[in-house]
């Protein structure tokens, strides 16, 4: 296994006096004197979105944010706060393998705001991220294995009213299925998430399914 520190940016933005974008953006560092080619490219790759996310708060979402305070002071409107958070979770991290996933939190106004995630999957011993067909290697047919096991999932759920889904979710599993969209969680079990919007409503959150390896 490998030591995993988080590093933390945060940072509270003011216009004329007034809080308008906060941010907090956590991302994972290796401390580790093992394979040092990867550890230095994982704590490269991490750092460059760390640090890109921020630029985009402090320039792009800062102006923007700008603008709407000046709108809603000027029409006595409530000062709005922008939000920037983005964090991750260590989902596997055994036999020289990593996997993680980040959630990317904006919001901007409205009933609420929106969250994007994204998953790494890290060979460490060879410095490489890996794909999905790499873990179903000895099976031709795994897409549709997959798939099938997706649209069962979602039955159930249904079936069991623990979940709600759009009507025509079949056919939005098909059309929105990314097979980078996933991380293992456990050596027996990885995980397919589907972004929000998908192939269901927002108070559905971000769906997961736990697929047998």
């Amino acid at each position: 296994m490998f030591e995993i520190e988080k590093v933390v940016l945060e940072k509270n933005l003011y216009y004329r006096g007034e809080l308008i974008l906060k941010y907090t953006i956590s991302y994972p560092r290796i401390i580790s004197n093992l394979y040092i080619y990867s550890t230095r490219k994982f704590n490269s790759l991490n750092r460059m979105i760390a640090l890109s996310l921020k630029m985009y708060a402090e320039k792009d979402l800062f102006n923007e944010s700008k603008e709407i305070y000046e709108y809603n002071h000027s029409n006595g409107y409530p000062i709005m706060v922008y939000e920037l958070n983005y964090d991750f979770e260590i989902t596997y991290n055994d036999n020289f393998i990593l996997s993680l996933f980040s959630n990317e939190y904006i919001f901007t106004g409205g009933a609420h705001g929106s969250t994007v995630r994204k998953s790494q999957n890290w060979d460490m011993k060879l410095g490489e991220q890996f794909k999905l067909d790499s873990v179903f290697k000895d099976d031709p047919n795994y897409l549709l294995f997959i798939l099938r096991d997706i649209i069962r999932q979602i039955e159930l759920q249904i079936e069991q009213g623990t979940n709600q889904y759009f009507d025509n979710y079949c056919c939005l599993v098909l059309d929105t299925f990314n097979p980078n969209q996933f991380y293992l969680y456990d050596k027996n079990t990885i995980v397919i998430f589907f972004g929000q919007y998908d192939i269901a409503p927002y108070s559905s959150g971000i769906p997961t399914f736990q697929i047998p390896i």
